[in-house]
């Protein structure tokens, strides 16, 4: 009898596992067809009202002078050995000095750190890279190159090839879920972790899972898992949709902070509107589902979470449960008025925080290899 009870106990939770399986890809393709009919409607009014524009869009063939700036840094790369990639990055600041290393977000590139790249020069080696498939960075073509540990194995085999063996990792948006993951499998190169308007990735995938409004600001994930509609939408009436994104005054960089300048603004319409940039920037999306949730979950590096107050895709509650996965010291800091784009949007706060974040504990640890 004991036996029976036995097997048929274990028949319920191994049915119970697969209907919650079910509904979890039930719940993503579900959704996908939902943001797929809505950006169809969308791209219907398009046509409607500018049937002439709305499929024209310019791939730009020259950088904008900012790209060239040298106060910035040198533009180096490296290919690596084991995944056959080149990246590449800027690096400014002596040799040798402690490594700072830079990691941006969707849909972003090395640029997005110039604030910082110029501030944390005097006192380390800084170094923002293109991760793959943005900007002058090799682009796979495949999906599955996009997976979580190949991005993590990324950073870890620059930070090598750098001459370091550990880093202070600086993250945002998608950047901030690769350091995040990076410092979980790779504590020991981390001195410290700073990351912006990201959660650690197990809090995200169980906030959007109980909050139908976090949820609705993710929509945007299950849309970009559809092949080449979303490239499409992105770019149609010559790139409006991301212009939106980083200027309107519902998404955009500067709601009290620093406007993005229209050089600013064509550097990164050079970067994206270049063959397959979108779909490289896009394949980080299209993996998402099947990497979580995680199997470890905890950092044992000292972290520095910066939250901008009025981020529109991110529910600030999701910051200050983060906690709940870190093994040391954590600092968390809410930034009044600013964007999801905090670096750029309110750099001088955001490097003074770090610069704080950074001198706690100066003495009793070292950064230097």
């Amino acid at each position: 009898m004991a036996r029976v009870l036995h097997n048929l106990l274990m028949f319920l939770i191994s049915l119970a596992l697969k209907i919650r399986v079910l509904g979890y890809w039930s719940l993503i393709y579900g959704y996908c067809a939902l943001c797929a009919i809505v950006a169809l409607l969308k791209l219907w009014w398009n046509i409607v009202l500018r049937p002439t524009t709305t499929f024209q869009w310019v791939i730009r063939e020259t950088p904008p002078a900012c790209l060239n700036d040298t106060s910035l840094g040198t533009h180096c790369y490296v290919r690596i050995k084991e995944s056959g990639l080149r990246f590449h990055y800027v690096a400014a600041g002596e040799r040798g000095k402690p490594l700072m290393l830079f990691l941006h977000g969707f849909p972003e590139f090395w640029f997005s750190w110039r604030y910082q790249l110029r501030e944390f020069k005097s006192e380390f080696r800084v170094v923002a890279i293109d991760m793959r498939g943005y900007g002058e960075s090799d682009l796979p073509l495949s999906t599955e190159s996009y997976r979580f540990e190949y991005l993590v194995t990324d950073v870890k085999d620059i930070v090598e090839y750098l001459g370091y063996n550990r880093c202070c990792l600086v993250g945002h948006d998608w950047g901030g879920t690769i350091a995040w993951l990076f410092a979980i499998h790779y504590p020991e190169m981390v001195t410290k972790l700073i990351v912006l308007n990201c959660p650690h990735p197990s809090v995200f995938t169980d906030y959007a899972l109980r909050h139908p409004s976090q949820l609705l600001k993710s929509s945007h994930y299950f849309f970009f898992q559809l092949p080449r509609f979303p490239e499409l939408m992105l770019s149609i009436n010559d790139f409006k949709a991301l212009k939106a994104l980083f200027t309107s005054r519902s998404t955009g960089i500067g709601r009290k902070g620093r406007w993005l300048t229209a050089e600013d603004l064509e550097a990164y319409l050079y970067a994206l509107s270049q063959p397959g940039a979108l779909t490289g920037a896009l394949n980080y999306y299209r993996n998402v589902f099947s990497s979580l949730p995680l199997s470890h979950n905890h950092v044992r590096s000292p972290v520095l979470l910066l939250w901008g107050e009025r981020d529109a895709f991110l529910e600030q509650e999701m910051a200050e449960a983060c906690r709940l996965y870190i093994r040391n010291h954590f600092r968390l800091n809410i930034i009044s008025g600013a964007s999801h784009w905090l670096q750029q949007d309110q750099p001088d706060i955001v490097n003074t925080l770090i610069w704080t974040f950074l001198k706690e504990g100066e003495g009793r640890k070292s950064y230097r290899n």
